[in-house]
């Protein structure tokens, strides 16, 4: 350059002239220069080198950066419960021009927050910008975290970062307001709460709110036990079922210090009734007092139950209690009382001195309403008795009346008969069980090797009666309350059993008779004539014409002129020249005692005659229409006696008959 040149310009001249030395020592000449990387809280792209003339460039690359901004869009990084971020990635590409529908990945830590849309992506728009909605993962999550957001731009895959702080959210409750404080028993009122962030309803997400009631607790009442705010407030409805008191409803949650709570005043419901719910004995009467035994009382213990509208037990209900007639000869012991948990209160009633029936009445006092009275009810009636048999209700039976006894013996498995006896009470009710009663008899064995009685239920028992030795009775032995006022008849081959018992003061008994029968029928009578067993000498029927029916009766009695064996068979065999009919009847029927007159005498006091059964027999012609001659008819009476023993009789007939 020339001093003119200089002189020209002046100083600027030169400044420049320096300038532009400096730069071609730095090799800048010729060159174009680099473009700078994006700037901003996220990362950038790093920039390229070039190659130009006099030295070398940096190549820009794409860019996203992250920025964080409030619900009023001002700028700031820290996030809480109530106060979400809106995060936005800005994507440049290596023009720094907005790059738009690139897709951007967001991404942190999910402890600690959350996106909206909860996929985490979302498209950048015209300005190159995609934007999430983060919240915190929880009130109660606290910390630092950042957040990551990738894209790719061109192929190139292109990362932002940036970090943000989490505070918890101080959330409380409003006050717990319930629609109405005070309700009647089994109605409902609805419970609310608001979940607050300072004054203000918190409505970020759902709060999980827990409704905790101490009468819900002891099933006397229903409320949903968990709730999920909507719009910052949680509801529910509080139903009575029968609490009858103050209930404190408390709610709690998560992240939220102090409950709140409210009291509910819940009227007790009122008595609809009062139940007869049972009594102890079971189906038993109750004996006069001083008259106590096994299996009798004078006691009985009644139970009531008290309940609502709706059948629930009631507890703390007064009751009182009342004999019904008021004048009936017994003791109520407790005449008030209070119902328990169960809603049952107990009484008992002790029998006096007469016999009587009665019953109790339970009452609440004080129910009495709409004109009608108190509610009460009355238990089932109750009898006092006087627990002792009485002789007039004393009877005695058995179930066979002749039996195989004089030449055999029966086993304790297979008795002989069974001899029952039946006792009633003044009011002929049965006797309370346990009521004991003594066998004896004069032949043969009765009872059971425990005990020579038995003790009754539902006012009856029975012993077996055995034939064995002895089987001759002797007269007066042994001695029992029945012989002691009239004698055992001696008749052989009867047995007199006399059953007895005490109804505390005297004896009282009865008797029956037992036929121990011989197993043959050694007194058989045809016509009131004996008749012959001797083969040789068959019984005689006469003649009759062969068109005509013979019929004739035997009367079979034993060695005593007493019946065979009940269920001995009766049968005609070995028939020769006739026709025999079925006999009437075919078996020994079961036959009691009985007078001269022929009328049962069970006791065999008055027993009188031949006690043996009466058979009819009907004998025809084979030839009753084409008779041509006369023609001997033969045949045998058997009778045999039932198994084990089967002991058999025959007795020979013939019969003639004539042609007309």
């Amino acid at each position: 350059m020339s001093n003119t040149t200089f002189k020209r310009y002046g100083a600027p001249a030169a400044t420049a002239l320096v300038m532009a030395l400096v730069l071609a020592a730095c090799g800048g000449g010729g060159g174009n220069p680099g473009a700078v990387g994006g700037t901003g809280s996220g990362s950038t792209g790093n920039g390229g080198t070039g190659t130009g003339t006099g030295g070398t460039t940096v190549t820009a690359s794409p860019t996203v950066t992250l920025s964080f901004a409030n619900a009023s869009g001002a700028s700031t990084n820290a996030l809480t419960g109530a106060t979400p971020l809106t995060v936005k990635a800005t994507v440049l590409d290596a023009s720094k021009k907005p790059v738009p529908n690139a897709i951007v990945t967001f991404a942190t830590d999910n402890a600690l927050a959350v996106f909206s849309p909860t996929a985490g992506t979302a498209l950048t728009d015209v300005n190159g910008v995609a934007s999430v909605t983060m919240r915190a993962a929880s009130i109660a999550s606290g910390g630092a975290g950042t957040v990551t957001a990738t894209s790719n731009v061109a192929g190139t895959t292109i990362t932002g970062t940036s970090n943000y702080s989490v505070g918890a959210t101080a959330l409380s409750f409003s006050t717990l307001s319930a629609a109405s404080t005070s309700i009647q028993a089994y109605e409902s009122t609805e419970l609310s709460v608001n979940v607050l962030s300072g004054s203000s309803l918190y409505t970020e997400q759902p709060i999980n709110v827990t409704f905790k009631s101490v009468c819900a607790d002891k099933g006397s009442a229903t409320l949903a036990t968990t709730v999920a705010t909507n719009n910052g407030i949680a509801k529910t409805v509080y139903r009575d079922k029968g609490c009858g008191t103050n209930d404190l409803i408390t709610v709690s949650a998560d992240g939220i210090a102090k409950p709140a709570t409210v009291t509910l005043a819940i009227a007790p419901p009122r008595a609809a009734s009062v139940q007869f719910a049972s009594a102890t004995p079971v189906n038993q009467s109750l004996v006069i007092q001083g008259k106590g035994g096994i299996g009798r009382t004078e006691t009985a213990v009644l139970t009531f139950k008290v309940v609502d509208i709706f059948g629930n037990p009631l507890p703390g209900q007064k009751v009182e209690f009342r004999r019904y007639p008021a004048n009936a000869d017994v003791t109520v012991n407790k005449t008030t009382d209070t119902t328990d948990a169960s809603g049952n209160v107990v009484t008992t009633v002790n029998s006096g001195a007469t016999a009587t029936t009665f019953k109790v009445q339970a009452l609440l006092p004080n129910t009495a309403a709409n004109g009608n009275p108190d509610i009460s009810t009355m238990s089932d009636s109750i009898v006092v008795t006087t627990g002792q048999p009485v002789q007039r209700a004393f009877s005695i039976a058995t179930d066979k009346f002749n039996v195989e006894g004089l030449n055999v013996q029966s086993s304790p498995s297979n008795p002989a008969a069974t001899i029952s006896v039946s006792l009633g009470d003044a009011f002929l009710n049965p006797v309370p069980d346990g009521t004991p009663v003594v066998f004896q008899t004069n032949m043969g064995l009765i009872g059971t090797s425990d005990k020579g009685g038995c003790s009754t239920v539902n006012g009856t028992c029975s012993v077996p009666l055995r034939a064995q030795a002895p089987s001759v009775a002797t007269p007066g032995l042994p001695a029992t309350p029945c012989n002691a006022t009239t004698p055992d008849n001696t008749r052989p081959g009867l047995v007199t059993v006399c059953a007895s018992t005490t109804d505390g003061t005297n004896f009282l008994s009865a008797r029956t008779a037992v036929f121990f029968s011989g197993g043959t029928a050694d007194n058989t009578f045809l016509n009131g004539a004996r008749v012959s067993f001797n083969a040789a000498a068959p019984n005689d029927l006469g003649s009759i014409s062969a068109s005509n029916t013979k019929v004739f009766q035997l009367q079979f009695n034993d060695v005593n002129f007493n019946p065979l064996p009940a269920g001995s068979t009766v049968a005609i065999t070995s028939m020769l020249n006739g026709n025999a009919a079925a006999v009437a009847p075919a078996t020994v029927p079961n036959i009691a005692p009985h007078n001269a007159s022929n009328v049962d005498d069970p006791t065999g006091t008055l027993i009188s005659g031949n006690q043996g059964s009466i058979h009819t027999f009907s004998v025809s012609s084979t030839t009753p229409t084409n008779c041509t001659t006369t023609v001997q008819s033969s045949f045998n009476v058997t009778v045999t006696t039932p198994a084990p023993y089967n002991s058999v009789t025959t007795i020979p007939f013939k019969l003639t008959f004539t042609c007309p």
